[in-house]
Formats: structure tokens, sequence, C-alpha cells
């Protein structure tokens, strides 16, 4: 009998593809042929790229089953292709955009691995945070990737211990243009909230809190989360925060919360945690900044650095795995 084929190195090391696949979605090529543009001189026409190089970038992905090429030099979607036409799959993707950062941060995975330390400033000429900062554009890509458009609607359907009712006032901390704690307000009447995050961020959070009905309940604060917190607040939330960042920031990003939630306040963590024996695998914010995905026993030692105490670790049917914690 003859012995089940492994792996095949070749197709798992292939960089051809994926970069076709980057440069038709930048191109904006399925939305070209959905528009009636299907022969290989319009396309490239209106793309406004080289016939004979595109020709030959759409006929790899042919070949890997995407697109199809029903005669020679005319192409048509298929079910792959279509993912194209997709904004939240195209912006990932897109080579002009954060898409391209992401791409091209993967050829600094050598000195990543070797050192521990991005070395997206060696490609990019500045660090990954102030590269957003120097480039709007960029940084309102970024803002779009993490948010609905890329990442659809969030989901703020999880529970904390002791239940809801006590809890009158939430700050989002890091919390991007306010559709997480939009749904959150939605779903609880009776919780006011404030979202933390740089000023070119919140001013785009207008929009989003008035389309939930929820912008009557909303401060919006803009500031780094390494200054001072808005004090007081019941619940101060982290979601998707703290795996963005390496120990030092994220220990300081936590104190900042510890402090703000001082006297009676928690601390509540949602993703980049997870339990003691779970696999983790490699992530591109670990490439480009240097965060982390941590276990339960890492994050209580950052959490007893930064004055806070765990509570609560857990798997809920959200999907969340929750961490919840108190100042000491």
């Amino acid at each position: 009998m003859l012995e089940q084929q492994g792996p095949n190195l070749e197709a798992l090391s292939d960089l051809c593809t994926p970069w076709c696949i980057h440069v038709a979605a930048t191109l904006r090529i399925a939305d070209h042929i959905a528009a009636g543009r299907d022969r290989i001189s319009d396309l490239a026409a209106a793309a406004g790229c080289d016939s004979y190089a595109l020709h030959r970038v759409l006929t790899q992905l042919v070949g890997k089953g995407v697109f199809e090429q029903p005669t020679p030099g005319r192409f048509t979607l298929n079910q792959a292709a279509r993912g194209l036409l997709d904004p939240a799959q195209r912006i990932g993707l897109d080579l002009e955009g954060i898409g391209g950062r992401m791409a091209h941060a993967w050829g600094t995975l050598l000195s990543y691995v070797r050192t521990g330390a991005p070395a997206y400033r060696e490609l990019f000429g500045l660090p990954f945070w102030d590269d957003l900062a120097a480039h709007p554009d960029l940084g309102a890509s970024f803002d779009a990737l993490i948010g609905p458009t890329g990442h659809g609607a969030p989901e703020a359907d999880f529970q904390i211990t002791g239940g809801w009712d006590s809890v009158r006032s939430v700050v989002d901390v890091g919390g991007g243009t306010g559709a997480m704690l939009a749904e959150l307000l939605r779903k609880r009447p009776l919780i006011r909230g404030t979202l933390v995050d740089l000023p070119r961020t919140v001013a785009l959070a207008g929009e989003t809190f008035q389309a939930a009905g929820v912008a009557d309940r909303v401060t919006t604060v803009g500031q780094s989360f390494f200054d001072p917190l808005p004090p007081g607040a019941d619940l101060y939330l982290l979601r998707g925060i703290l795996n963005d960042w390496p120990d030092r920031e994220a220990t300081a990003i936590l104190r900042c919360c510890a402090e703000a939630a001082r006297p009676a306040g928690r601390v509540v963590v949602l993703k980049g945690i997870g339990p003691d024996e779970a696999p983790r695998a490699l992530a591109i914010e670990m490439v480009l900044a240097g965060g982390k995905h941590r276990t339960v026993a890492e994050f209580r030692k950052l959490g007893q650095d930064a004055g806070l105490e765990v509570l609560a670790a857990e798997r809920q049917p959200s999907g969340y795995f929750v961490v919840e914690c108190h100042p000491t």
C-alpha cells in the first residue's frame, strides 16, 4: 500500500499565487469584470496596467481556481473571484492600503524570529504605530480593517461576574471608531459609555453612534491609552488591544486601566488571551508590532505588575475568552 503523502512543501511555499491575488484585488479586476469588461485588453485599460503582464497574472489565478477563462483572453468571475468584490476581503488585500503594509511586513519575519522584536521600521522607516500616525490614509485603512468593514459587526453579548445590572458606565479603551461600544450600549440601555482612542479615530465614531441610536449616551475622548484614562467607571474594556503590544507596553496599558478603575471598577479583556494549554499560532500583529497572544498565566503576571488581580478567565458561548480583573 502506498504511503499517504504529507503536505506539499512546494505548494506551501508558493509566493506567486498570493501576490497575484493581492495585485488583482488592488487593481479591482473583479469589479471591472462585474461591470462587463471581460476581455484582457479592456481589463488592462480599465486598470491602467500592461495587458501582457495582467494576462499572465490572471492565467496564474485561473490555474489556482480563482477566475475562469472560457476563451483565450476572456475572463469571468467564479465563486472564489467574487470574494474580491467583498470590501471586507479586499481591504486586507489592497497593496495600496494597510493590506500592502501587512503583505510586505512578512518579509521581515526572519528578523522577527531571530530577535523577537519587529523589524517593521527597517522596511518602512518608522515603527508600525508611528507609520500609521504619519500617513493618515494608511491609518484610515487600518481603522476600516479592524472595524465593521473588515471584521464585521462586533459581538457584544458576553457575560461578566455578577451580571450587568450593577454596571452603569463603560470605558472602551482603544475602541476604534466605536462599533463595539455602540453595540454594547444598544443592548444595555441603562449604561453610558466613553470611547477612548486617538483623535483621528474617535472623530469618525459619531456616525456609528448615531446609527445605533446611542449618541446621547456616549462621550468620546481623543487621546493615547498610555495617558491617564477617564477615572471612576464601573468597567474598562480592552477588546483586541493587548495582543498588539509587547509586554512592557501591555503592562503600561493595564496600569492605566487599573489606576482609572480604582477603587471599585473592573477591567475586562477580550481577545488575545487564551487557556494555558491552548496552542498559539503566529499572527500578523506579532510581525508588525511585536504583539503577543498570551496564556492566562502570562497575563496574570502582567496584571500583577500593573496592579490588577484576575477574578475570572473562561471561554463563553459567544466565543470570547473573557478575562476579568479588579485593582489591587
